[in-house]
């Protein structure tokens, strides 16, 4: 999973889908315009993504630091309604201007920004009567989750620099409390929160703003970026100062807000249909994270056929494993399922002791990875990514890893995050497909190569939709079967000679123990059951234990990842569902191209095509490969 910046996803972000995992990109004053521009047939279509793309660093002045420009430092982003209404009134009158552009006039390349923009800009009309601002968080995401780790993706190099995080601490009570009277408008307004998704969020904002980091500032997280200055230096100052008599504070009242006041009259019901909203809601989000017209009920029937298949599978898998019980029950049985993922969440084989020992292997996967790159990849990004626990403060409400985007331009690497919180629920056969996702080739390569397009207007650079971006992390998986890593120790921690002498070397790339290749197909029933399991809680009144139970009776995931996975799709409806769906129309594009070109098909040359305008919606997609099937042709 990929922790997006804000703006990337316009009518998802910007509007209001409700509370997120979108991370401290949600931050941001935005210093606009109060005047609208009027309508002038004079506008081009590059004089208006010009003033997109200043717009959205205004928007997100944090994203535009992260970014590079400099001149953004020191400001969050407004969330006062005032500054929603503004939003607005830019957003039609961008759109109205937009419609009048000569579309006779453009360029294919130019053709499709228009197409993008518009389509963002019509998802943001479409969603802004929700008010997705009146639910700014749960357990899993918001201030309390976001802001902490906000020195982990900032370039902080120079006085200046230091002195504008300094100024950020100041900023942050502000905005704290801008979402504290959100929430209090939603709960006038009876838009509020499944209840599920909001245990320990209270908590999480209680330990920022205790006696003990308002009596010593220098032990709050927000005081980590500081310690490399001198006690007496000016940003150090500026910064205990702020968090002893703003940061602290504020959390502490957003906390005693969320325990006395939010969470006891947020909803018993889990489903999107069940809210104030009704399923009007449901269907703007699961078409926006899909960008396809699928109904729920589609989307249901296609999450139950990839289970059926999945699970097919993986009893070959298992045929292939040393599991001592498999010859105890009839093959492709419930009982023979039941026993080995039983045997997988309790056997002590699986699973680290050390924290450090599990972010060592993860390094030394990450780098096995990284020399099979250049066979699948003619464009490779420059910017660099590491390795990185995740801190305690979002550990325990988060899953077991996540990406932080970076930038080259302003020097900040991008970071797998790891999740070394309760190790008996991490499991080795998942480390594989999940270094895969979220570091390369899935995340990492594929947001770092979008950032640094070249020959496309900055704007392309900013689009990220759910189905791209998440189907192409899932892709990125599969992808390792693909990869060669015959000498290299297993996941399981078995060197490759003594893995081939147990027999069970099974030679499938990175996934070359069965165990990982079992985890690889865990991950991707994972996501088939999102598919069930999202339309199910949101379209068709499912509980929240039938959820659980299902994805327990389907995967090998541990039950703590399952509960907090099933939390955070009653959180955050339809976002889940992306994954799937997108993995399912790129695996089918390369398919087409695999079979109408043949021999001439270029592993490269597609991942090119694929990854060479950024991220875009599938139907866009699909007709960027079409037109490169065709030119492959003429060749």
């Amino acid at each position: 999973m990929q922790w997006v910046a804000a703006w990337m996803v316009l009518g998802s972000t910007l509007a209001t889908s409700g509370a997120t995992w979108l991370p401290v990109e949600l931050g941001g004053v935005a210093r606009l315009d109060e005047r609208v521009p009027t309508i002038s047939k004079n506008d081009s279509l590059k004089t208006i993504l010009d003033e997109h793309v200043e717009w959205l660093y205004e928007e997100d002045p944090i994203e535009a630091v992260r970014r590079g420009e400099e001149r953004f430092w020191g400001r969050l982003r407004d969330e006062s309604p005032a500054a929603y209404n503004r939003r607005l009134e830019v957003v039609r009158d961008r759109l109205a201007r937009l419609n009048a552009v000569d579309v006779g006039s453009l360029d294919e390349t130019q053709r499709v920004d228009a197409d993008l923009l518009k389509y963002e800009l019509e998802r943001y009309l479409a969603g802004a009567r929700f008010r997705g601002e009146q639910m700014p968080l749960d357990a899993r995401s918001g201030p309390q989750v976001w802001l902490p780790q906000l020195g982990t993706t900032l370039p902080l190099r120079t006085p200046a620099q230091y002195m504008g995080y300094a100024t950020i601490l100041e900023e942050i009570p502000r905005q704290v409390d801008q979402m504290i009277e959100q929430m209090r408008q939603g709960l006038r307004d009876g838009r509020v929160p499944p209840r599920v998704a909001m245990i320990g969020a209270d908590s999480a904002a209680l330990a920022l703003g205790t006696a003990e980091v308002i009596e010593r500032p220098t032990s709050s997280p927000f005081f980590d970026p500081l310690r490399p200055l001198g006690p007496d230096d000016g940003a150090a100052v500026r910064g205990r100062d702020a968090i002893r008599l703003g940061v602290a504070p504020a959390f502490a009242r957003l906390g005693a807000f969320l325990r006395d006041e939010y969470i006891p009259w947020c909803r018993e019901s889990v489903g999107a249909s069940e809210s104030v909203d009704g399923v009007e809601w449901y269907a703007y989000s699961l078409e926006g994270h899909t960008t396809t017209t699928l109904s729920p009920e589609e989307v249901h029937g296609i999450g139950l056929n990839e289970v059926a298949r999945i699970r097919a599978e993986m009893f070959d898998v298992i045929e292939r494993t040393d599991f001592p019980g498999k010859g105890s029950f009839a093959r492709g049985s419930e009982e023979l399922f039941g026993a080995f993922t039983d045997y997988l969440r309790r056997s002590e084989r699986f699973y680290y002791a050390d924290a450090g020992e599990l972010m060592s292997d993860y390094r030394a996967l990450c780098k096995r990875i990284d020399a099979e790159l250049p066979k699948f990849f003619r464009t490779l990004p420059r910017n660099a990514y590491g390795v990185k626990e995740l801190p305690p403060i979002a550990a325990m409400t988060s899953p077991s890893g996540y990406y932080y985007p970076g930038s080259m331009r302003s020097g900040v690497p991008g970071y797998f995050m790891v999740n070394t919180y309760a190790l008996s629920q991490r499991p080795k056969y998942e480390m594989v497909p999940l270094a895969l996702h979220e570091a390369v080739p899935g995340h990492h390569l594929q947001t770092a190569m979008a950032q640094e397009l070249e020959g496309v207007h900055p704007f392309r650079t900013f689009t990220g939709y759910t189905a791209f971006v998440e189907g192409w992390a899932l892709y990125a998986e599969r992808l390792g079967l693909e990869m060669s890593d015959a000498d290299a120790p297993d996941a399981m921690g078995n060197e490759a000679a003594g893995a081939r002498d147990s027999g069970m070397w099974d030679g499938r790339g990175m996934y070359r123990y069965a165990y990982d290749d079992f985890g690889r197909l865990s991950f991707e029933m994972w996501r088939a059951c999102r598919l069930v399991v999202d339309t199910g809680i949101h379209a068709k009144g499912w509980s929240r234990e039938r959820a659980i139970g299902f994805m327990l009776s389907n995967t090998a995931l541990s039950r703590l990842n399952i509960e907090r996975e099933v939390d955070r799709y009653i959180g955050w409806p339809g976002q889940a569902c992306g994954y799937k769906i997108g993995e399912i129309k790129i695996r089918e594009l390369r398919s087409r191209a695999e079979r109408a070109l043949g021999e001439q098909f270029d592993i490269r040359s597609f991942h090119d095509a694929v990854l060479g305008v950024g991220a875009v919606p599938l139907p866009v997609l699909e007709k960027r490969i079409e037109r490169w099937i065709g030119s492959e042709h003429g060749r």
